[in-house]
């Protein structure tokens, strides 16, 4: 049997090819197609982009540019309109006092996609596929349908805001639902665009991220920050004068910024390149220039959000309601029942935040915002889509065609996306936004563990595998984010104030915690903790792969 071929290989030692040292990365490659042997299976990208050879160049630009591309596709999660909402929420509740805590979690996600990265660059398989040889069945079932979960929360917030941003530019002509299904139509078609060429697929998501960057760079001229406030709130970790409307956004904010589909999606992309796995040096190679450009995508990323803190940060920074109401009425701006007459704080989502741009600094400030929505909405739930094939073919190995996958994906979240559209105002979701927000959160360990597990393993990663410094930083960083969203997730069941949702919620939580806790033990396991393996199926020897690992091996 096949598999029986391969564990044996695995007891040898890395061969030299021409003076090459190779690694058994081919171990944990996807089995071949069932159906024709000798076809292999890609998961999504036909053609892989060439890597230009260098002699001796410690930096090449012309490399760098041959690995850019998987990094802007994987940054565009961190501009979606749910990462929107937070910021212009941060700035309204908290001013620029907060910068440091967009700052501080978008460095962490920084180093939680070098891990995506390189086990994709590694193994030349995605999380979702490792997951699939990795865990025994009902863990593995348990595990996509939990981060199926996370895509459909994400993608909801993503549609719905390409919804309102359509509702905004039409001047209320176009309802949430039409507005949904042109999002989804229009999805379908740019999502063939590789088929043109992949470097064109990339090209176009640079665009959009461009509209985000012109857009609300010219709201943040247009509002004239302080910019010796930003610059203090940007590296003074420090919030004086907040409570707790003010903690749990600055939760809010790791949240949004940090997605579990993400680190799914970005081990996938980094796929796209021609990289030989077989030598040593052009792996080392690749991941160092993927690191470079995702630091690049994610600087660029981090400035956009910032763009977004500082306009409402210095526009509406403890701003009443009865203020923006009675602005509203002296502009003639349409939508003052908005915001009721007392002095509350301000309350703003994506549509109330076009709406007080547009009171305040006119109709084109309106505009140009629900412009950069839209290239916020339309890009990211692209990219979310891209996760769901990824997350399902991995977990599922599945052999569909191209259009069977993506109307399969898709059609997973239009069903609730429809309905929160058909019965939900465009004026109130504030409140499912928060929901969606707790769902994600709730889901993050479900990416975030199963990376640092097979990132240290040397059975997977062999001479890659993560060292002491990065398993303790990884398990410290990953500890702390799981906590800080979990935090979340009580503020906002407590809040309910219902006794039959108490009891809901902590019959889930008994479940949630004992599978949380099964991926915790095969972590420590890969940590190199021995002193819990006691019949676990993973392995942190070097070269050993774990029995049984796929049916299709049969």
């Amino acid at each position: 049997m096949k598999a029986e071929q391969e564990g044996d290989l695995l007891e040898e030692d890395s061969p030299q090819e021409n003076g090459v040292q190779t690694n058994q990365y081919s171990a944990i490659s996807p089995p071949a197609s069932p159906v024709v042997e000798d076809e292999p299976f890609s998961t999504y990208f036909e053609e892989k982009v060439p890597i230009p050879e260098s002699v001796n160049q410690v930096f090449s630009f012309r490399k760098l540019w041959a690995f850019t591309g998987p990094g802007f596709l994987m940054s565009i999660a961190y501009l979606d309109p749910g990462n929107i909402e937070s910021d212009l929420q941060s700035g309204a509740k908290a001013g620029f006092k907060l910068l440091w805590v967009l700052l501080g979690a978008t460095i962490i996600g920084l180093l939680l996609q070098r891990l995506a990265a390189r086990l994709g660059v590694v193994t030349g398989m995605h999380l979702a596929e490792v997951c699939n040889r990795q865990y025994p069945t009902v863990p593995r079932v348990i595990l996509w349908l939990m981060v199926e979960l996370a895509i459909i929360g994400s993608d909801m917030q993503e549609v719905i805001g390409c919804a309102i941003a359509l509702n905004l530019l039409s001047v209320g002509r176009i309802p949430l639902w039409a507005g949904v299904l042109i999002t989804i139509t229009d999805t379908f078609v740019f999502l063939f665009l590789d088929k043109y060429g992949l470097r064109k697929l990339e090209a176009f998501f640079g665009f959009l991220i461009t509209v985000m960057a012109v857009s609300f760079g010219y709201e943040y001229v247009l509002v004239k920050p302080d910019q010796p406030e930003l610059l203090k709130g940007m590296f003074v970790p420090y919030c004086a004068g907040c409570g707790p409307v003010q903690l749990e956004q600055a939760v809010g904010i790791v949240g949004a910024v940090i997605m579990p589909h993400n680190i799914y999606l970005h081990s996938a992309l980094v796929k796209s390149r021609d990289v030989d796995r077989k030598n040593k040096k052009e792996v080392k190679e690749a991941n160092k220039y993927f690191f470079i450009e995702s630091t690049i995508a994610l600087f660029i990323s981090f400035l956009i959000n910032v763009f977004v803190v500082a306009v409402f940060a210095q526009a509406f920074y403890n701003k009443t309601n009865m203020q923006v109401n009675e602005e509203c009425n002296a502009t003639g701006f349409p939508h003052t029942d908005l915001f009721p007459l007392n002095n509350e704080t301000l309350e703003v989502d994506i549509f109330k935040g076009g709406v007080v741009l547009g009171c305040y600094f006119g109709p084109a400030a309106l505009y140009i915002w629900a412009i950069g929505i839209l290239a916020a909405g339309q890009s990211s739930t692209m990219t979310g889509t891209y996760s769901g094939q990824f997350v399902m073919e991995g977990f599922l190995n599945l052999r569909w065609s191209r259009f069977a996958r993506v109307l399969l994906t898709r059609s997973i979240a239009i069903v609730p996306t429809l309905l929160v559209a058909i019965f939900q105002d465009v004026q109130h979701l504030t409140g499912m936004n928060d929901f969606l927000n707790v769902l994600q959160s709730m889901q993050l360990p479900f990416a975030l563990i199963p990376i640092l597990t097979f990132t240290s393993l040397k059975s997977i990663m062999n001479d890659f595998a993560n060292g002491l410094v990065w398993k303790i930083s990884g398990g410290i960083v990953i500890l702390v984010v799981c906590a800080i969203n979990m935090y979340f997730v009580v503020v906002y069941v407590t809040a309910l104030n219902n006794v039959a949702l108490y009891v809901i919620a902590a019959l889930l939580s008994v479940a949630y915690l004992c599978f949380v806790g099964y991926l915790v033990w095969h972590c420590l396991i890969a940590l190199g903790i021995s002193c819990v393996d006691c019949g676990s199926r993973v392995s942190n020897r070097p070269a050993v792969f774990i029995e049984e690992q796929s049916e299709y091996d049969s």
